[in-house]
């Protein structure tokens, strides 16, 4: 392993304190932890102070160690000790980790590298003219099926060209990297296979419960007093010696004994019960609207996934204040057209859509407590 060490004094801030939101999210982050177990947040804390500051200082280090009531030695043990923490200052608006790993060596990771070495600098961890991008090589990232990859901060782009990744970097040198969708940059979804599955593609649909018919009480009919009683056993002799050949015959003695009945009273088939009124009423659709510019992306509301996405679409709705919106009668309408018995009750579309609507994710965060999907 490299020897890391802290940036030099000239780069370093006078000090460091979190900002209110990030007190707040830290104190609550220490409780997390029983009595006398708090050092446990060492890491959250500084990648927290990182997310903030875009990397470690000095007195982030000495902020946290107090923090926690640790020596000041520890806390640099951990920040020197883990890769993931950027000891100097990094680009503001993208650092850009390459995959170095066999998988993505093999598929072109050296031409990602020379990518980020023309357009940002010849050397890993210097940062560009600006100071807006850096960049540099690290070890396997966990995406190998989707090689060759980078890391920007926490979001991955995989499946990459070098054109992809230069206009990536522009994008982000623009000040307009939330404009790059993260994830596989081709036609697939996650690690499924390129374009798009070849097993399993039939479509089964789900049983809806509230759509079964109850099965109707079994009659039980009363034969008349004269009716000749069937052979419902065999004696027990019969019994142990029981073979294929000896069931058989039993079984056909019994079906000529009920023949002999001919008084045997029937059970009257019952005419079956009216189907429930529908939901799929016109006036109880969601209103929708054209696709615009910048549709929300749907997936982030737990529950919603690309195949929903796609269908909801379909129905004019493209945007979070939309689902936001419905009333029991919509999401009912909804609800039965998804063919998904209950789901936007369950997750809480309604209330997702909320918070992603008024705040993004930074709203969602506060209100649920974790990141959208």
């Amino acid at each position: 392993m490299s020897v890391r060490r802290l940036a030099e004094e000239q780069f370093q801030p006078a000090g460091f304190s979190f900002n209110p939101e990030n007190a707040t999210w830290a104190e609550a982050t220490i409780r997390k932890y029983p009595a006398g177990r708090q050092q446990s947040a060492v890491i959250p804390l500084l990648m927290r102070a990182q997310e903030q500051e875009g990397w470690v200082t000095k007195a982030a280090i000495e902020y946290v160690a107090e923090k926690l009531e640790m020596p000041y030695i520890r806390v640099l043990e951990v920040a020197t000790f883990y890769t993931q923490f950027q000891l100097k200052p990094v680009g503001t608006r993208a650092h850009i980790q390459v995959c170095g790993t066999t998988p993505c060596m093999l598929r072109g990771a050296e031409d990602l590298i020379h990518v980020c070495k023309s357009k940002i600098h010849p050397e890993p961890f210097e940062r560009n003219a600006e100071g807006t991008l850096s960049w540099e090589e690290v070890e396997c990232q966990g995406a190998c099926v989707n090689a060759p990859m980078v890391m920007i901060f926490k979001d991955a782009y995989e499946d990459l060209t070098p054109t992809q990744l230069e206009h990536i970097i522009d994008r982000f040198a623009a000040g307009k990297g939330a404009d790059i969708k993260p994830g596989p940059q081709v036609d697939r979804i996650f690690s499924a296979p390129v374009g798009g599955p070849t097993t399993l593609t039939d479509e089964i649909q789900p049983i809806r419960f509230n759509d079964m018919a109850a099965p109707e009480p079994e009659e039980v009919s009363v034969p008349p007093a004269n009716a000749a009683k069937p052979v419902t056993d065999a004696p027990e002799t019969d019994k142990k010696l029981k073979t294929p050949a000896t069931a058989k015959k039993a079984a056909a003695e019994n079906v000529k004994q009920k023949g002999d009945s001919a008084d045997t009273a029937r059970p009257v088939e019952k005419e079956a019960a009216p189907a429930p009124a529908s939901v799929m009423d016109e006036k109880n659709r969601p209103a929708g609207i054209d696709r615009p510019e910048t549709p929300d992306d749907l997936k982030m509301i737990s529950g919603v996934g690309p195949k929903i996405e796609a269908t909801l679409n379909g129905l004019g709705i493209y945007k979070f204040e939309q689902i936001a919106k419905w009333k029991k009668a919509e999401r009912e309408w909804v609800d039965t057209y998804l063919k998904f018995s209950g789901r936007i009750e369950r997750d809480d579309w309604v209330k997702q859509a909320k918070a992603l609507a008024k705040g993004g994710e930074a709203e969602y965060i506060k209100v649920f407590g974790k990141k959208p999907r």
